[in-house]
């Protein structure tokens, strides 16, 4: 199992947070992020008994996307003030569960989890444990993605089949599909006034954005126009949607293997005073 951190622990925070109280040590340091990413992950564990864990994290904001398009997530701002010390503290947890933190700076946290899905699915099923749509690309036989949905113990399993009834699109479409519609939530535009629809319908009935741009003369002249005006944009905006799968990260499979040390685990929760949460995982 790759573990999203960022997905996991921004969801831990956000859930608690809207209600204006931040769980904190008696020593006033905020801990909400780190529970809710403790409980997420743990119930994904006990729910998919995976063999093997990594957990996967952005290394700054700062990576070859931004350089290649300086406006790529420029809507995002600063995360919010209890959430800075959690990022350190979270990745201690991590490591107090034996579980191997990978990050490489220059790239996100998705292009470590493609590139260790694409290392290790040639020998074990991987499964990708994110809320993230994006990773929906990643898809194969031997790598599924486990979307979690809203609250606890709701997740849906996306295979290449289940991706293909839902949305009608393989894996490797969901890149092309962004770039054609562009990404909000990550800031590049694709191409304006492609929605997701009209994406959509091109790529079922031309497969792929060259043989879009290829029969351009087909298209009706309106929508002809908007693809010949932003073709750059195109292009960019697929290249930025597309997650890297060649990051060189070194990670051996054996340190990955799961063995809790209860000892650990408990000295590490009784820092955070989670002391409820060692009971409700039966860590004794």
């Amino acid at each position: 199992m790759l573990v999203d951190g960022m997905a996991l622990l921004f969801r831990g925070y956000y859930a608690t947070a809207y209600r204006g109280y931040i769980m904190k040590t008696s020593t006033g340091v905020p801990t909400n992020a780190i529970y809710g990413f403790v409980k997420y992950m743990w119930d994904a564990i006990q729910t998919f008994e995976p063999s093997h864990v990594i957990c996967c994290w952005d290394m700054g904001s700062k990576t070859f996307r931004t350089e290649l398009y300086d406006q790529y997530k420029a809507n995002r701002g600063e995360p919010p003030e209890e959430l800075i010390p959690q990022f350190d503290l979270v990745k201690e947890v991590v490591s107090s569960f034996d579980i191997p933190n990978i990050g490489l700076k220059q790239f996100e946290a998705d292009d470590c989890i493609g590139s260790l899905a694409k290392k290790y699915s040639s020998e074990m099923h991987v499964q990708i444990l994110t809320g993230d749509h994006d990773s929906l690309q990643l898809v194969n036989d031997r790598v599924h993605s486990i979307i979690m949905k809203k609250g606890m113990s709701n997740y849906e399993v996306y295979t290449p089949e289940k991706l293909l009834e839902e949305k009608g699109l393989t894996p490797n479409q969901m890149i092309d599909l962004k770039g054609l519609m562009g990404d909000s939530s990550d800031n590049f535009p694709g191409v304006k006034g492609i929605g997701e629809k009209t994406a959509i319908k091109l790529l079922k009935e031309y497969e792929t954005i060259e043989a879009i741009i290829e029969n351009l003369e087909k298209l009706p002249k309106g929508m002809r126009t908007k693809i010949e005006n932003e073709l750059d944009m195109l292009h960019l905006s697929r290249k930025l949607a597309e997650i890297r799968c060649d990051v060189p990260i070194e990670c051996v499979v054996e340190d990955a293997l799961l063995t809790i040390n209860p000892e650990k685990v408990r000295k590490q929760f009784e820092i955070l005073e989670f002391n409820k949460l060692l009971k409700e995982m039966g860590i004794h």
